[in-house]
């Protein structure tokens, strides 16, 4: 077996920053004296901008699938209401030829990849499987598991790499994903084999129920980095400007050969882990309430007006996109979904094998025998 070629970090390169890389503050204001091992500049004017609009959107489409739901035209959602930026960084960082991997709660992210939004809900819907064809945004299905999104990553990334391809490869996931033996697998292989993947993590502070300080004592998640050989660095997950800087570094570095990076923005889920749970019972009103003033949606919005960079007429050009989105989603997920009971074995296998064929055919008789008797 060949002896792999890996470049060597020190501890210094490999330690995360001793506080969330920060590049605007609660109040709308550009940070100062934060203190990072990178310089990490703020983004462009139009980049933010563009950012923006993707925020507002992806709060409407929460508070729209919320709505779904309570109507009865979804069976589950998982909000993320409080954590859109992640979801935008993470999907504006990469490039076209790119691959996104999420988990279920990452529906924004999703969608600003450029996925029909409708086919995006259709997994939540519970009408297919999973709603889009991962090969054409090259987005891969959410995942429900924990981490098991992870090891699929690596595989894409491992890929492309064998391939010569520049393709780099991001993987969502959250603070719970990191309690589970594939995050360790992947993390591990894809430092031994020194892959094009980034391993960003929302924590949100809690994995359902279950709060960060009862996962893990690690100073940091993104410490963790440094036991696998990759760098690691943490991020105020509510400040797209400093998640655009951070995520654009480490998939910068990834396309150009330095290997696979673990970022842990820092966050909060300001809504129950899903529509069937009740927050109420392990956390607090006051709790939840400190975390309002920290809203990523209006600390850029307030940046973007103190700059001048958003007016009145832009605002309500945005508004109005976010809410054909809305319309769209309202739409495709009130039509009444036609459903064939033969789809059950149709896309098991590319070429169905003979107990699929023997299955289908015994449904098909039955379903024949039903009707003739109805």
């Amino acid at each position: 077996m060949n002896q792999l070629s890996i470049p060597v970090l020190t501890d210094e390169l490999m330690l995360p920053s001793l506080q969330p890389v920060r590049l605007i503050d609660e109040t709308g204001t550009a940070a100062a004296g934060r203190t990072s091992k990178e310089n990490y500049p703020l983004p462009e004017e139009q980049t933010l901008l563009r950012g923006y609009a993707q925020l507002v959107t992806g709060r409407r489409v929460n508070d729209q699938a919320s709505a779904l739901v309570r109507q009865g035209r979804m069976a589950v959602y998982p909000s993320s209401h409080g954590q859109e930026a992640c979801q935008v960084a993470a999907a504006m960082c990469l490039a076209d030829g790119d691959w996104l991997f999420p988990t279920y709660r990452d529906t924004v992210a999703v969608m600003a990849r450029g996925v029909d939004p409708v086919q995006v809900m259709e997994l939540l819907r519970g009408s297919w499987h999973s709603g889009y064809d991962p090969y054409e945004h090259n987005v891969a299905t959410q995942s429900t598991p924990l981490a098991t999104q992870l090891l699929h990553a690596v595989g894409v990334a491992h890929a492309a790499k064998l391939r010569g391809q520049d393709t780099v490869v991001l993987a969502l996931c959250g603070d719970g994903a990191s309690s589970e033996g594939d995050f360790h697998e992947a993390l591990n292989f894809a430092a031994v084999f020194h892959l094009p993947v980034v391993f960003f993590v929302q924590n949100n502070e809690y994995a359902i129920s279950v709060p960060l300080s009862q996962q893990s004592v690690a100073p940091s998640l993104a410490h963790k980095a440094i036991g696998y050989g990759m760098p690691g660095e943490r991020v105020d997950g509510n400040d797209l400007a400093a998640l655009l800087a951070v995520l654009g570094n480490v998939v910068q570095r990834a396309r150009g050969g330095g290997g696979p990076s673990l970022v842990e923005a820092h966050t909060y889920r300001m809504q129950s882990h899903t529509n069937a749970d009740d927050a109420s019972r392990y956390r607090t009103e006051d709790e939840v309430r400190a975390w309002e003033p920290r809203d990523p949606l209006l600390r850029l919005r307030s940046y973007l007006l103190a700059a001048n960079l958003l007016t009145d007429a832009e605002e309500g050009r945005i508004a109005a996109d976010a809410e054909a989105v809305a319309t769209v989603l309202r739409d495709g997920l009130n039509a009444e979904v036609t459903v064939d009971p033969q789809d059950l074995f149709r896309f098991v296998y590319s070429t169905p094998t003979p107990q699929l064929i023997e299955q289908a055919q015994l449904l098909a008789e039955e379903l024949s025998r039903e009707g003739a008797t109805s």
